[in-house]
């Protein structure tokens, strides 16, 4: 007798689950427990579905059924509490997951309840130190906000001292807050592929190449394993997602938008605490544009001409920069909605005031807020991480400009788990 054939049940829609249902001769209602026990009470085990019969789940099992969650591989802690997840799948592949307890800035400004609430704890901290808290006031040390402390990027530039997100993450106090599993927010970041096809030239994701593309469970199964191992009630604690890690989430379209619709339906994660960050993939994202359920969009620019952009990410060459801003002005916000440009500062390559001066021509007239990211260091990337001071140049032409920018916070660089350094690294070395 052939082996049965493997079919996770994470990811099917419900449309899929109805027709299984019926075929095993189930009752209608049997798909509203089996859609609880998959996502709301993230159940991995099909043993574990006792809302079910025993004689059905033994079907379910015999037919090569299963729930379809990733099993945790490896696992790797920084001192700062971020955590990487190595997932392993059935076929041998595997993907990295990112568990960041606080976040790590990025959606502070985008127009959303959730980029509210960075900004608020922001404030916060800012007028406890005597601060006025403004949308612009990336230049507060995003690092020492994490411990109540809001010097101002500027002031420790004078007296010489690195700003945030171009040293190595100093979290002390933020350990403190996940012992126990206690946090006030926190952010997971999901892959989409295994791998990556995109090449671009600052991350370690490129060296992999392409394997293949996750399904929709193995998306959302990500999700749900790193809730279930981190204690999370989805009604009490504040969890955002950010589709960042391993992949071009746009190359892979169909089974990222229904893991995202599976998300929000089932799992009850709302689609505002949601963001995807695009490369540039110009026709997807008037696709995106027009779904009815859709997180947040992010798009990794980089660079603010044609041949700089090229240089850093070959992409360019199929889509160019002129494409892809006219997809953007086309773009449908929301009210109060913000478009976010991811850039990534290469030391001495992008990072000029030339240079921010070209990318506040390129993005005038947009409804646009900068995430500056400070290159996070790994083997055979061949860039440096730029200079403070060219970090608070770059921002302060954006923020003149009357861009809002913002610095990301290096989260978990040390286990190579900050953006743009996931590569299934198991060996971690000192990253100075």
């Amino acid at each position: 007798m052939s082996e049965p054939q493997h079919r996770e049940l994470l990811g099917f829609s419900n449309q899929e689950l109805t027709e299984l249902l019926e075929s095993f001769a189930q009752a209608p209602y049997r798909l509203r427990q089996l859609l609880d026990g998959l996502y709301r009470q993230r159940w991995s085990r099909l043993e574990q579905f006792t809302t079910l019969s025993l004689s059905f789940r033994r079907q379910l099992a015999d037919s090569g059924y299963s729930v379809g969650q990733p099993t945790i591989e490896m696992k790797f802690t920084s001192s700062d509490g971020t955590v990487r997840y190595l997932f392993s799948f059935p076929d041998g592949q595997s993907v990295e997951t990112v568990w960041m307890p606080e976040g790590d800035g990025g959606e502070a400004g985008d127009g959303s309840d959730s980029g509210d609430d960075e900004l608020a704890e922001l404030s916060q901290k800012l007028s406890s130190r005597g601060r006025v808290a403004t949308e612009g006031s990336a230049l507060t040390d995003n690092r020492k906000l994490t411990t109540g402390n809001s010097s101002a990027l500027s002031s420790r530039a004078e007296a010489g001292a690195s700003p945030a997100g171009v040293e190595g993450p100093a979290f002390t106090d933020n350990r403190q807050l996940t012992t126990g599993n206690f946090f006030r927010r926190a952010t997971i970041c999901v892959s989409s592929q295994v791998g990556c096809a995109v090449e671009c030239a600052f991350c370690m994701t490129a060296l992999l190449g392409l394997h293949r593309n996750l399904t929709a469970g193995e998306i959302v199964g990500q999700v749900l394993a790193v809730l279930n191992d981190q204690h999370v009630e989805i009604d009490r604690d504040r969890i955002n997602l950010v589709f960042m890690g391993q992949g071009e989430p746009f190359l892979n379209y169909d089974n990222f938008m229904q893991a995202v619709r599976m998300l929000v339906t089932e799992a009850g994660i709302p689609a505002s605490r949601m963001t995807v960050s695009t490369s540039g993939i110009v026709p997807r994202i008037a696709d995106f544009g027009a779904e009815e359920i859709r997180p947040k969009l992010a798009v990794s620019i980089n660079a603010p001409n044609e041949a700089l952009r090229t240089e850093v990410m070959p992409i360019t060459k199929k889509w160019t920069i002129e494409k892809l801003l006219a997809a953007l002005r086309d773009f449908p916000l929301r009210n109060r909605e913000r478009l976010t440009f991811e850039y990534v500062l290469l030391g001495d390559v992008n990072d000029s005031p030339s240079h921010a001066r070209e990318l506040v021509d390129l993005i005038r007239g947009l409804r646009a807020k900068v995430n500056l990211i400070a290159l996070n260091p790994g083997p055979e990337i061949p860039f440096s991480t730029p200079e403070p001071d060219r970090v608070l140049a770059f921002q302060s032409v954006l923020m003149n400009s009357g861009i809002p920018t913002f610095l990301r916070r290096p989260r978990g660089r040390d286990i190579y788990a900050a953006c743009g350094q996931l590569k299934h690294t198991t060996e971690l070395v000192h990253l100075s």
